[in-house]
C-alpha cells in the first residue's frame, strides 16, 4: 500500500491514515504537537509502519514520541501500541482502568479478535506485543493530562461499545478523541459531500443504553470538533450525534426481531445492509459505492454485538 501524507487538521493536530483492513481512510492515528508529542490510537500492528512513516514525514523521531493514548483496546485501535512503544524510547501508553491488564497481557484480547475474524486475523492484526507495566500509565475519569504549557487533556468514561473506553477532551481545540462510542464517519462517503455517521456495536460489551449516555455526554460537552477513530474529524456535531442516535435505535429494533425470530447474526447484518441501502439509495447513493466495503464488514461485526446483547439479556 503506497504511504499516504498526513492529514493536517489545523496548525497542531494531524491524521495519519493507518491503512487498516488494507483499506486507506479507515482508521488513523492522530499526532498532537505540543510540548509532549502525543499520539491517539495506533491502529493494529500492520498500521505501525504507516505511523512511523507519517511521524518521519512530519520532521518527528520516534524519540520524541512521550504519549501514546488509546481510546479503548480492540486491536483496532490499540492492536498496534505494544510494537508501537518498543521503538519509542520515551513513550507511556495511557489507557483506560479496565484496558490497562489486557495491554500487558494481550492473550485474552487476541483470542476474542481471532473468534471473530478467524483466519483473516494473523494478516490483519499480528503480532500483539504485550506492553511493560512501567510503560502504561491509567487514567479514569476527570483525570487529566498535561502535555503542553497552554494544554491539559482532560478523560471521560464513554462505555456502550466498550467498558474499557474513554473519550479525550482537548481543550485548545475544544474538541473530542471518541473512539468508536458515538460512531463511525465514513470519509468514503464525505468526499460525495455526504455526512454519515453510524454507531459501532460489535462484541462484547454493547450496551445500547450505556451508548445513548455517552452519546449524551459528549453532547452535553458543546465540543466544536469530533475526532473519530474510523475515520476524521468533522465539526457537524449535532448532525453526527443525531445520526448515530437515530441509527443506535435501528440496529436495537432489527436486532430485537432477529433475536426473537431466532434467527442469527448473518440475518441481521444483512437486515442492516438493507437499510442502511435503502437509505444511502434514497439520497442517490450507488449500491456499487465502495463504502459498502466497510459498511458491510461493519454490519457483520455490528450485528455479532448486538446478538450478543440480546443474549445476555436472555429475553
Amino acid at each position: 500500500m503506497e504511504m499516504k501524507k498526513p492529514i493536517r487538521i489545523d496548525d497542531r493536530i494531524y491524521l495519519i491514515d493507518g491503512f487498516d483492513l488494507g483499506k486507506p481512510e479507515r482508521t488513523g492515528t492522530y499526532v498532537i504537537e505540543e510540548d509532549e508529542l502525543t499520539l491517539i490510537e495506533t491502529g493494529p500492528s500492520p498500521s505501525v509502519k504507516y505511523v512511523k512513516s507519517g511521524l518521519d514525514s512530519l520532521g518527528f523521531a520516534l524519540e520524541e514520541v512521550k504519549y501514546i493514548i488509546v481510546t479503548h483496546v480492540h486491536l483496532d485501535h490499540a492492536g498496534g501500541a505494544g510494537l508501537l512503544v518498543r521503538d519509542c524510547p520515551n513513550a507511556k501508553v495511557v489507557v483506560h482502568p479496565r484496558g490497562a491488564r489486557h495491554l500487558a497481557a494481550p492473550k485474552k484480547l487476541a483470542a476474542g479478535a481471532r473468534a471473530v475474524y478467524g483466519e483473516s486475523f494473523t494478516e490483519l492484526f499480528d503480532p500483539i506485543v504485550p506492553i511493560e507495566e512501567d510503560k502504561l500509565i491509567v487514567k479514569g475519569e476527570g483525570e487529566e493530562l498535561k502535555i503542553g504549557s497552554d494544554c491539559t487533556l482532560e478523560f471521560f468514561d464513554t462505555p456502550g461499545h466498550a467498558k474499557h473506553h474513554f473519550s479525550i477532551y482537548d481543550p485548545v481545540s475544544n474538541g473530542i478523541f471518541t473512539g468508536d462510542t458515538v460512531g463511525i464517519r465514513y470519509q468514503q462517503l464525505v468526499r460525495d459531500g455526504i455526512d454519515f455517521f453510524l454507531p459501532s456495536t460489535s462484541p462484547n460489551h454493547f450496551d445500547p443504553v450505556a451508548m445513548q449516555t455517552s452519546i449524551n455526554r459528549v453532547r452535553a460537552l458543546h465540543v466544536d470538533r469530533i475526532y473519530f477513530g474510523h475515520f476524521g474529524m468533522t465539526t457537524k456535531i449535532d448532525k453526527a450525534l443525531d445520526q448515530v442516535s437515530e441509527w443506535l435505535d435501528v440496529f436495537v429494533e432489527e436486532g430485537e426481531k432477529v433475536y426473537a425470530s431466532k434467527g442469527g447474526y448473518a440475518e441481521l447484518a444483512n437486515r442492516l445492509v438493507f437499510r442502511v441501502k435503502e437509505y444511502l439509495g434514497s439520497i442517490h447513493v450507488s449500491d456499487e459505492h465502495d463504502v459498502y466495503y466497510l459498511i458491510n464488514l461493519d454490519m457483520q461485526v455490528s450485528s455479532l454485538g448486538i446478538i450478543d446483547y440480546f443474549q445476555k439479556l436472555k429475553i
